[in-house]
């Protein structure tokens, strides 16, 4: 990895586990960035701090929810304040789902919006008077390929993370003037918690692992792909398998892609 990342303070959200966790070793490990950690999980995220090995100067913990999207201009404050500056603000944290859409409750939808869209714009826009002040800066955030085409079993998440693809674009052109950077990265199936984790229909967690999951890229072989997506200051980003073909399928042959997604298992 270059020096692109030493002595930036960068702000992980999400790093308690699976691509935020792997972030964390990955800038820990090879580059002198200050890291603040962020998640719901304080004792974990110390945890992982140590594991890292970071030394107390690296790194500071800011438990943070997403949910609680009105707390954000605070939090933003704080994470500010721990190192005087954030420099890059990676936003990782989110809530997948696996259930039908005519059998999940309207607030399971509501749930995975106000999460996965709104918690994230509420907290990038309270970061975003800092990075101003400081001359600049870049916001990375972790959407999906479902936020560029769909899927069966993912349609509250999905419509969450198209909706970020739109504000972010958006985005993107207002805050070029101000030297802020954005960057958008589609991770396709990677070796994280996120099926254990990902909501039903009933808001319950599914608590089990899907098979292309599990056999999916490894989260610090993304991880160091991320970083240098980042770090080449890409608009946009698909890592994964072969299921980034999604991509150009979508682009240059959406009928054929509708085909597929028909017959695609359904988790």
């Amino acid at each position: 990895m270059s020096t692109y990342f030493d002595g930036k303070t960068v702000w992980i959200t999400g790093a308690s586990s699976g691509i935020g966790e792997a972030l964390v070793m990955e800038l820990a490990a090879n580059t002198t960035a200050k890291i603040i950690l962020s998640s719901r999980k304080e004792e974990q995220l110390e945890a992982i701090a140590q594991k890292a090995k970071l030394t107390s100067n690296r790194y500071a913990v800011l438990p943070l929810d997403l949910y609680h999207y009105k707390n954000m201009a605070t939090v933003a404050g704080e994470a500010a304040g721990k190192f005087g500056s954030i420099d890059l603000l990676i936003n990782n944290a989110g809530l997948s789902q696996r259930s039908l859409a005519m059998e999940t409750d309207i607030e399971v939808d509501k749930r995975l919006i106000d999460i996965d869209y709104i918690g994230t714009v509420a907290l990038t826009k309270a970061t975003i008077p800092y990075m101003i002040r400081n001359g600049g800066g870049q916001i990375a955030v972790v959407s999906s390929l479902m936020g560029i085409f769909g899927a069966p079993m993912r349609s509250g998440y999905a419509g969450a993370k198209h909706a970020l693809h739109g504000f972010f674009d958006a985005l993107r052109a207002e805050l070029y003037k101000e030297n802020i950077l954005i960057t958008i990265i589609c991770p396709g199936f990677i070796q994280t918690n996120i099926s254990m984790n990902a909501v039903t229909g009933d808001g319950s967690s599914q608590g089990t692992m899907d098979e292309a999951t599990q056999n999916g890229m490894p989260a610090p072989v993304f991880a160091r792909k991320m970083l240098r997506a980042i770090e080449k200051k890409k608009y946009q980003k698909a890592i994964g398998g072969k299921e980034v073909l999604g991509v150009f399928l979508k682009r240059f042959f959406p009928a054929w892609l509708a085909r597929i997604t028909r017959k695609a298992k359904v988790v």
